[in-house]
C-alpha cells in the first residue's frame, strides 16, 4: 500500500492512513489492483492509524473514523471481486517507545491498541494483522488488546528483523515466535526485514519454536534504497516469486509481500505457487559486513565543551549488554539523549560480571546515535601491555572521554577465580594517559605516531570511612592530570560540601569540575539494600524513613528525593552523574527534563 501510494506522488511525510477519508478512490484503486493480481487477502490502509502516529498529523481524534473507513474500502473492493477474499486489519507499532526505553506506559499502549483494533473490528475485518513490530512487549500488549475488544476475530502477529536476524531490541526468531504464541496469537510470523532470503533463514527457527501454529511470511523486496528522491526496492517480481514455493516448503501458511512489493510481485508469486513443478531455491549465505573505524576527532570532547560553556552537565550511566546485540542499549540511550543528557557512561563489567566490551558500546552510541560517550576504564585485571592496547583501540574508535577507576574485584562476580592483578593504580594510569599518550608516546617512550586527546575523569567517595586518605588520593589524581571527577551516589549533600571544603583546606580550591552521583531510590527495600550492603553508600535515616510505608508511591517518592538531591548538589557541583536503578531509563529521562528546565546553567558561586 505504502509503496504504491508513494509511487503515485504521495509524499513520504504525508499521513497515508488519512487518505482513506480524503482520497478513498485512490485507496480503492490500489485494493482492486491487488485483487486482479490474484491476492486472497487484502490489508486495510491502517498501518499507522493509532492515536500516537496520527497525532503527528493532528488527526488523532479521528482514529475511529479513519480505521472504519479503511476497513470499509477494503471490504467494498473485495465484494466487487466476486470471490472469497479475507480482509486483514493492519495494525503497526505505535511509533513510540514503551517504558523503560520510552515514556509510554503499558496501560497507555494497551488503550491505544484497543481503540484502533475496536475501530477495525467495527468496520468488518476478518483478521487482525499486527505487523512490523520490533518490541515483544508491545506486540504482546497488542495481542491481548485484540483479544479483549475483538474476541471473535483471529489474530496474526508478525515481527521484523534487522540484518543480524534479530529484532531491533535483540530478540531471536525463536524468542519472538514463543512470545507471540504465548500471548495468544493464532498465526505468528515475520514481515518487512531485509528481503526474501533473510526471512527464508528466519522461518525454520520460528517454526521449530512453535511447530503447531500457522506461520506467515511477508518480506520486503530487498533492502530499500533512495534513488532520485524516491524509495526503491531492488528485488523484481521474478526473483521474489522464486521464494514463494520455498516459503511453503519451509512451512509457511501465508505468503505475501511488504515494502517495495507491488501487484506484479503478488501475481508472479501466485503463478509460482500454482505451477505444476515448483522451483527449489538455494539459500545464499548471509553477507558479512565490516565496520569502518573512526579516526581521531579534533578539538575538545563534547563533555569538555559542556563544562567550558558553563552548562550544568548531565551524564547517565548505562550497563553494556550481556550478549552481542546492543539494540536495547541503543534504545535506552536514544531516550536519554532526546531528554537532554550531555554524555552517556558505559560501565566496564559492573560487579565483575561478564558484559560486552565497553569501548565497543561507546563506539555504537557515537556512530549510530551521534551521542557523547564516556568509557569506564578499570585498571584491575589489566596488565600494562593490555592497558595501552585497549586505550589505543578506544581512541581509534573515536572514544575520548575516559573515566579511570580501580574496578570491582573479580571475587564478587561471575568468574571469582579470574586474574585480579594490575600494574597501575588509577592515579598512575591517569598520569600515563595525560603525560604520555596525550604527548604522543607510550609508557616506554616509543612514538605513537601522534598524540591522543583523551579527557580523563577520576573517582571520589565523599562518604569514605578514611576521608583523609580519600582526599590525598584525589589530590594525587588531580596532580597527575585528571580533568573531571565523578562521585559515588550522594544522599547527603552537606557531607559532599564538607568533603570539598576539607580538600580546599588541605590543598587549595579544587581546580576541576565535579559531577555528583545521583542514584534514584526505587523502593524501601532498594534503599535498605544500598545502605546495608553496598560499600561506600550511606543513606541518612530521614531519607530511608521517607521511603518506608509508601506502597505504590515508593517510586514516585524516590524520584522526588532524587530531584531534591540534584537541586542541592547543583550549588556545589558542575553537574550530575545519574545512575538509573534497574535500567529505568524512562524515569531517568523524566528527571533529566526537570533538570534541563530548572537548572540550565551552573549556578553562580559566592566569591
Amino acid at each position: 500500500m505504502g509503496t504504491l501510494l508513494h509511487g503515485r506522488g504521495v509524499a513520504l511525510g504525508a499521513c497515508f492512513d488519512e487518505l482513506s477519508l480524503s482520497r478513498p478512490d485512490l485507496i480503492s484503486s490500489i485494493h482492486r489492483e491487488y485483487l486482479v493480481s490474484g491476492c486472497q487477502l487484502l490489508e486495510t490502509n491502517s498501518f499507522g492509524a493509532n492515536r500516537f502516529k496520527l497525532a503527528a498529523h493532528g488527526v488523532q481524534a479521528r482514529v475511529l473514523e479513519i480505521n472504519s473507513a479503511a476497513a470499509r474500502l477494503a471490504r467494498e473492493a473485495a465484494e466487487l471481486a466476486g470471490r472469497s477474499v479475507w480482509i486483514a486489519g493492519s495494525v503497526g507499532p505505535l511509533g513510540v517507545r514503551l517504558a523503560p526505553f520510552g515514556r509510554v506506559s503499558p496501560e497507555q499502549a494497551s488503550e491505544a491498541f484497543r481503540e484502533q483494533i475496536a475501530s477495525l473490528a467495527s468496520g468488518g475485518v476478518d483478521l487482525i494483522l499486527l505487523e512490523t513490530h520490533t518490541d515483544l512487549e508491545e506486540i504482546r500488549l497488542a495481542i491481548l488488546a485484540a483479544r479483549s475488544v475483538a474476541p471473535g476475530i483471529p489474530v496474526a502477529a508478525a515481527v521484523t528483523f534487522t540484518r543480524d536476524d534479530r529484532t531491533l531490541l535483540g530478540d531471536t526468531p525463536s524468542q519472538a515466535a514463543l512470545a507471540m504464541a504465548q500471548a495468544g496469537a493464532d498465526v505468528i510470523g515475520a514481515n518487512c526485514s531485509g528481503g526474501p532470503a533473510q526471512l527464508l533463514r528466519v522461518l525454520p527457527a520460528m517454526r521449530q519454536a512453535v511447530p503447531g501454529i500457522p506461520i506467515s511470511v511477508m518480506p520486503n523486496a530487498g533492502w530499500p534504497e533512495q534513488v532520485g528522491g524516491r524509495i526503491m526496492s531492488p528485488a523484481g517480481p521474478g526473483y521474489f516469486a522464486d521464494f514463494g514455493p520455498a516459503f511453503v516448503e519451509a512451512g509457511a501458511s501465508i505468503v505475501g509481500g511488504c515494502c517495495g512489493t507491488t501487484p506484479d510481485h503478488s501475481a508472479a508469486m501466485r503463478l509460482a505457487l500454482e505451477a505444476p513443478s515448483r522451483r527449489s531455491f538455494v539459500l545464499p549465505s548471509a553477507p558479512v559486513e565490516t565496520a569502518e573505524l573512526v579516526g581521531e576527532a579534533p578539538g575538545p570532547t563534547g563533555l569538555a565543551s559542556t563544562f567550558a560553556a558553563g552548562r550544568f552537565a548531565i551524564s547517565v550511566e548505562l550497563d553494556p549488554p550481556r550478549g552481542f546485540t546492543a539494540h536495547k542499549l541503543l534504545a535506552g540511550a536514544q531516550l536519554l539523549g532526546d531528554a537532554g543528557a550531555d554524555a552517556l557512561h558505559i560501565a566496564d563489567s559492573p560487579m565483575a560480571r561478564m558484559r560486552m566490551s565497553p569501548w565497543a558500546a561507546c563506539h555504537l552510541l557515537q556512530q549510530d546515535l551521534g551521542l557523547e560517550s564516556v568509557l569506564h576504564f578499570p585498571t584491575r585485571g589489566r596488565s600494562l601491555l593490555r592497558v595501552q592496547g585497549d586505550l589505543l583501540a578506544a581512541h581509534a574508535l573515536g572514544v575520548r572521554n575516559v573515566f579511570v577507576v580501580m574496578g570491582d574485584p573479580t571475587s564478587v562476580g561471575d568468574y571469582p577465580e579470574a586474574m585480579d592483578d594490575f600494574d597501575l593504580a588509577p592515579s598512575g594510569l591517569i598520569r600515563l594517559i595525560k603525560h604520555e599518550f596525550n604527548a604522543g608516546v607510550d609508557h616506554s617512550g616509543a612514538d605513537l605516531g601522534g598524540s591522543t586527546s583523551f579527557f580523563v575523569g577520576c573517582a571520589l567517595n565523599p562518604s569514605a570511612s578514611d576521608i583523609g586518605r580519600e582526599l590525598r588520593v584525589l589530590h594525587r589524581k588531580v596532580a597527575n592530570g585528571a580533568d573531571f571527577i565523578l562521585t559515588q551516589p550522594v544522599f547527603d549533600p552537606a557531607a559532599l560540601g564538607l568533603c570539598l571544603s576539607r580538600y580546599g583546606d588541605l590543598f587549595g580550591p579544587l581546580p576541576i569540575p565535579i559531577l555528583a552521583g545521583i542514584l534514584p531510590l526505587a523502593s524501601q527495600r532498594h534503599a535498605d539494600y544500598l545502605h546495608n550492603e553496598v560499600p561506600g553508600v550511606q543513606i541518612p535515616d530521614p531519607l530511608r524513613r521517607r521511603m518506608s510505608g509508601r506502597g505504590p508511591e515508593e517510586q514516585a517518592e524516590g524520584q522526588r528525593i532524587a530531584w531534591e538531591l540534584i537541586e542541592a548538589v547543583s550549588q556545589i557541583a558542575r553537574g550530575i552523574y545519574l545512575m538509573p536503578a534497574f535500567n529505568r531509563y524512562d524515569l531517568a529521562a523524566a528527571l533529566i527534563e526537570i533538570v534541563r528546565e530548572r537548572i540550565p546553567a551552573v549556578p553562580a558561586r559566592p566569591g
